[in-house]
């Protein structure tokens, strides 16, 4: 198995890049080395400031945080449509999606999963509303992991802990102590802009507009982002992570021109005054797909956990409303069921 990370000069400076510029050529640095220098916090890449104390206080105030019955009422008709994984050689390009931000890639021969999260609770919200659309014991053996950041509903303890500790895991910079404190063995931390190749397939770190927290005292501590994963062929997946809309997806779309398929997150957005600058909503989902540039998009981060106040299938009727609206072709938008799973072609 042949590995290898590639890293921009000044990894840890904050990566606002004018509009086309490129990162410096790479240096070759071997897989699997954690950094200590990272700066102590990843506040000055926030896009906007972290809620205050007065919005903490109209939250509680308000309660909007959980859809009420009539929101839950459609419980029942969340798409779930298990089926078996896509054969995988080495020219396939394939998806699966598990649940929430959780995917199942094949790409070059190998099988990577995004954010897993196989528990069906996580700190402080209810069970899972689907179950997880691909049985652990049917997976492949997975070659690695991706992570986006640090939130429980995206980095999920108990389901890593499954893993083999030789599995190859992506970090945004900063969280490598907490997989090595976990006695995982290859773990390789990036920066956004740097990249990183595991046997032919190369692993772009790029930003996000979200935030990292875990616990009381580590406010982005750690950095948070998204990932481009390119095969031998040339055929590009961008899974976004959790973000709100804004300017990093033109410049990953001119960093990354030909982005075959977007992963992105389309629900947890109510109510908009608390989670706007945090989480897209359906029609900024598909406002960031256009500025990405990308050929097709499957929706995400919806369906799985109850997060917000929007009710459970909204996310879906608006996210084809506005894709309709936009005039982009019906067969583009890759709706899946959890469960269900897509197969790119050349």
């Amino acid at each position: 198995m042949t590995e290898r990370t590639a890293r921009t000069t000044r990894a840890a400076q904050p990566a606002r890049a004018p509009h086309g510029a490129h990162p410096a050529t790479p240096a070759l640095q071997p897989l699997g080395r954690v950094r200590h220098d990272w700066p102590r916090s990843f506040a000055d890449r926030l896009t906007a400031p972290l809620p205050g104390v007065r919005a903490l206080a109209r939250l509680a105030r308000e309660g909007a945080v959980r859809p009420g019955p009539d929101g839950l009422r459609d419980v029942p008709m969340l798409p779930f449509a298990p089926g078996p994984l896509p054969e995988a050689g080495p020219d396939t390009f394939a998806v699966t999606w598990a649940g929430h931000a959780s995917w199942v890639v094949r790409a070059g021969g190998l099988t990577v999963l995004t954010d897993p999260v196989w528990s069906r609770r996580i700190l402080g919200t209810p069970a899972r509303l689907t179950p997880v659309g691909v049985r652990w014991e049917d997976l492949p053996p997975v070659d690695a992991v991706v992570i986006s950041h640090n939130h429980f509903d995206h980095l999920d303890a108990p389901t890593l802990k499954r893993l083999p500790r030789r599995t190859p895991v992506f970090l945004p910079a900063g969280l490598g102590r907490w997989f090595t404190r976990r006695r995982f063995t290859r773990v390789t931390e990036l920066d956004w802009w740097e990249a990183a190749e595991l046997d032919g397939l190369r692993f772009d770190f790029v930003p996000a507009h979200h935030w990292s927290k875990r616990t009381l005292l580590d406010t982005c501590r750690t950095l948070w982002g998204g990932w481009v994963l390119t095969d031998r062929a040339g055929r590009k997946l961008y899974f976004a992570g959790d973000t709100g809309y804004g300017h990093w997806f033109a410049e990953i779309g001119r960093r990354h021109p030909g982005i075959d398929l977007a992963l992105l997150p389309i629900g947890a957005y109510e109510p908009r005054w608390w989670l706007s600058d945090v989480h897209t909503d359906p029609e900024e989902a598909v406002r960031a797909f256009q500025d990405l540039g990308a050929r097709r998009m499957a929706p995400m981060h919806w369906a799985t956990f109850v997060l917000s106040s929007e009710p459970v299938l909204e996310p879906l009727t608006r996210v084809r409303e506005a894709w309709a609206a936009a005039g982009l072709p019906r067969e583009d938008l890759w709706d899946l069921p959890i469960g269900a799973s897509a197969v790119l072609v050349p």
